[in-house]
């Protein structure tokens, strides 16, 4: 164990590693041997409750967290009086762009049909997944407690990945190096023994009062991924964390800020700021998530702008009374833009031939069109609603590449 006279840097301790069964026959005799012979240096992170985070950061970075605040707050209540669904719409590219800082990536209408339980591929299925992970998340009251990550990572992965959805791992992960051991790695996290009180601590710190919230969010998501709690979705899940705690600090009241396509500006970059974080320097990842929320503004306006502006056309174009369900119909598409008759049906409340009149008269508006022709299975969809929002992950993706 190393004193680096740095109380946020890590510490390291030798653990001894045995070669799981899994690996069996992987490796030669000699080398795996060798291996369990070598203890690996796992982490062990800093206590975060009750120390003084602040004096840790510069007067610019605390600055820029500031306006990055003010900036979130603007937008938050502009959101709320625009005629369209936009926490629904913001939650939605919040969640695909959090899975593509994985390299999990899918378009609005992959996204959109796997969310009616559609097949679409695997990759639309997990940014389903983590649109229901954010979902669960933002429902449950706070503060953030060790249940609350359990449950997130649960809604996560419990399709995907059942048997360690919402379980805390029971053995080592690593990072950055090949499957045969950690030996090597980039990064080694804390020995499963110690995740309990490494997560205790995160709670208690993620009630820290009286601080800028997005500071309190940026330290615990980097304290998070620093314990890497779950053998897997461990950054998706602590990109949910982050909005949890915005919404408890009540940073944001009535939308979604999708900090993870400001991200996607710089995923080096980010990366990086964990890093630094990790040896004592939490400076970055504070920069990281104040220019990533205001990126998420910018962006997140315009796409506000462009559903607004659809809005307006489309209150133009349609003809049944007022009242009728094809104008309910129309403004659930922004929230799901693409559609069956089963959930025209439920989101209705309306008979059969009810759904049916509502998806009518927006095809005939040129709002909806059919996008299958299996007759068993009829989907339709709101290609302006797709568009706007994969002109939003562009717009995140050209920040990305420069």
């Amino acid at each position: 164990m190393a004193d680096t006279g740095n109380p946020l840097a890590l510490a390291h301790e030798p653990v001894p590693w045995r070669m799981p069964d899994r690996l069996e026959g992987h490796l030669d005799p000699v080398t795996r041997v060798r291996l369990e012979a070598t203890p690996y240096m796992a982490a062990i992170p800093a206590h975060l409750a009750g120390l003084d985070a602040m004096s840790f950061l510069d007067a610019p970075t605390v600055e820029l967290a500031a306006d990055a605040v003010a900036d979130i707050r603007v937008f938050d209540t502009e959101a709320a009086a625009l005629p369209v669904a936009m926490p629904a719409v913001l939650l939605r590219t919040e969640s695909a762009s959090s899975s593509q800082i994985e390299r999990l990536t899918a378009n609005a209408r992959n996204l959109a049909v796997a969310a009616l339980g559609e097949a679409a591929g695997q990759n639309a299925a997990l940014v389903a997944d983590n649109a229901t992970a954010m979902t669960t998340a933002l429902a449950t009251p706070g503060p953030l407690s060790v249940p609350t990550i359990l449950g997130i990572h649960r809604a996560l992965l419990s399709r995907s990945e059942p048997d360690i959805a919402g379980r805390l791992r029971a053995g080592p992960v690593w990072i950055g190096a090949p499957d045969a051991s950690p030996h090597g790695a980039d990064f080694i996290p804390p020995r499963a023994e110690r995740l309990n009180g490494a997560l205790a601590d995160l709670v208690t710190f993620a009630a820290t009062s009286g601080m800028n919230p997005l500071i309190v969010a940026a330290l615990t998501h980097a304290q998070f991924e620093t314990i890497h709690p779950f053998e897997d979705g461990n950054g998706r899940t602590g990109r949910v964390i982050v909005h949890t705690l915005m919404r408890d600090a009540q940073l944001v009241r009535h939308t979604t800020v999708p900090v993870s396509a400001g991200l996607l500006g710089d995923v080096d970059g980010y990366f990086r700021a964990l890093t630094a974080y990790r040896a004592g320097d939490p400076k970055p990842i504070v920069r990281a998530f104040a220019v990533a929320a205001r990126r998420a503004v910018v962006n997140g306006r315009a796409l506000a702008a462009d559903t607004a502006a659809i809005h307006e056309r489309w209150a133009g174009a349609i003809t049944s009374r007022r009242g009728a369900g094809a104008w309910k119909l129309a403004d659930a598409l922004f929230a799901q833009p693409v559609v069956n008759y089963s959930w025209v049906q439920a989101t209705l409340g309306s008979s059969p031939q009810g759904a049916f009149n509502a998806i009518d008269a927006l095809v005939r508006a040129g709002i909806l069109t059919q996008s299958t022709r299996d007759k068993r299975n009829q989907l339709w969809q709101a290609k302006e609603v797709l568009d706007a929002m994969d002109a939003f992950a562009k717009r995140a993706q050209r920040r990305a590449m420069g």
